[in-house]
């Protein structure tokens, strides 16, 4: 009659093995978290520099920068989620360029 051994590798396939995979998926979960933290950083640097660019864009077109954030959307296509983002838009006179200041809203 064979006698069984569990004894340690019994532990391993038990304890270890299971522990391994929980430990594999929590780092798969953060770094696909890291990513997108990393894209939502991202889309909001590049609505702030869409925006200053369509108001370059308009300088040059029109000789003044755009009077407000609703001029630059319909004349120059910019788009903005705005259940997303909140853009503040403060043009002080034609000839500087606006201050434009993009905040991302909280869920």
């Amino acid at each position: 009659m064979k006698k069984k051994k569990n004894g340690f590798w019994g532990l391993i396939r038990g304890l270890l093995l299971p522990a391994a995979a929980v430990a594999a998926l929590l780092w798969f979960a953060t770094a696909v978290d890291g990513l997108n933290t990393g894209r939502a950083e991202e889309d909001l640097r590049q609505l702030e520099e869409t925006l200053r660019r369509g108001c370059v864009a308009c300088y040059a077109a029109e000789g003044a920068y755009p009077t407000s954030l609703d001029y630059l959307k319909e004349r120059y296509g910019v788009q903005i989620d705005e259940e997303r983002y909140t853009v503040y838009y403060s043009a002080f006179a034609e000839n500087l360029m606006p201050d434009i200041t993009v905040l991302e809203n909280t869920p």
